[in-house]
């Protein structure tokens, strides 16, 4: 099941802001081993679970998994051939805004081999650039 929150204040969000570095998220916290971001997106929570989903496979359901990003940013669109006007679109997904330096998985109880496949795998299913950093260097 995808993540999304249980309810928000305001169903539709506005675009915001993704400049600037990530200013939490930055060490890894609960785990050995981490993927991190390089670049700044829009993370959908379908491609969070699809990376969940590619790590828990190859680790074969051994050692822990953190999922340190929550898409609680609504994205709304507008039905197909619609004229202009008549308000904003209808929340179609949610996202997780990812900045450079947020650590977006983090795993333990595995070895580095098993670790650093299963967070390529993760990696491949993302729209961002990653690198894979573990306990002792994971600050920029």
């Amino acid at each position: 099941m995808p993540l999304m929150p249980k309810r928000v204040k305001y169903r539709k969000t506005q675009r915001g802001s993704r400049s600037g570095n990530a200013s939490r998220t930055l060490k890894i916290d609960f785990g050995e081993f981490g993927l991190q971001t390089l670049e700044r997106a829009w993370i959908t929570n379908t491609q969070i679970e699809a990376a969940r989903v590619a790590m828990t496979r190859n680790m074969k359901r051994k050692g822990k998994l953190w999922i340190r990003i929550f898409p609680d940013k609504s994205v709304t669109a507008r039905p197909p051939e619609t004229r202009m006007g008549k308000g904003k679109g209808q929340p179609e997904y949610w996202v997780a805004v990812v900045r450079p330096g947020n650590v977006l998985f983090e795993l333990d109880g595995v070895p580095e081999s098993v670790a650093r496949e299963s967070l390529r795998l993760a990696a491949n299913k993302l729209p961002v650039r990653t690198r894979f950093v573990a306990r002792h260097h994971a600050v920029k």
